[in-house]
C-alpha cells in the first residue's frame, strides 16, 4: 500500500479503498481477520487515527465488522456490497456524464456501444 498523501483524496478514504481491493482480489477473504489499524499505521508510517477512521467507514458499510478483543474481520458478502457500491459510482461517475455529452453531441446509444466496441477491441490487439 502506498498513499498520495499530497493528492485530494484524504489518506483514510485511500486507506479504506486499498482494503476493499484486498478484498476485491481475495487477499482478505471473507470471515478473515486484517490487519490490525496499529499494523498498518507502523508500517505505512501514518497516524493510528487516520487508519481507524478508514476502518471505521468500512465497519460503517458492514463490509469489515469487530471481534472485541480479537480484531477486525471481513464480513460475509463483503465482496459482493464492495461491487454493489462500485457499480454505483461507476455509474453515477462515468455513465450519467457519457450519456450527457452523447445527448449534447446527438449520438446514438448504438453509436455509443460501437464506440466502446471498438475501444475494447484496440485494447486486445
Amino acid at each position: 500500500m502506498q498513499f498520495n498523501t499530497s493528492g485530494e483524496k484524504p489518506i483514510f478514504l485511500q486507506f479504506a479503498e486499498e482494503l476493499e481491493n484486498n478484498i476485491l482480489k481475495g487477499i482478505f477473504e471473507e470471515e478473515t481477520q486484517i490487519p490490525s489499524t496499529t499494523e498498518v499505521a507502523i508500517k505505512f508510517k501514518i497516524n493510528p487515527a487516520t487508519a481507524n477512521r478508514g476502518v471505521n467507514l468500512l465497519v460503517d458499510e458492514e463490509i469489515i465488522y469487530k471481534k472485541r478483543g480479537i480484531g477486525m474481520f471481513v464480513s460475509t458478502g463483503a465482496r459482493d456490497k464492495i461491487i454493489t457500491k462500485r457499480k454505483n459510482v461507476f455509474y453515477e461517475s462515468y455513465i450519467l456524464s457519457l450519456l450527457e455529452e452523447a445527448k449534447n453531441l446527438n449520438i446514438s446509444k448504438g453509436e455509443i456501444i460501437v464506440l466502446i466496441e471498438s475501444g475494447c477491441h484496440n485494447e486486445q490487439d
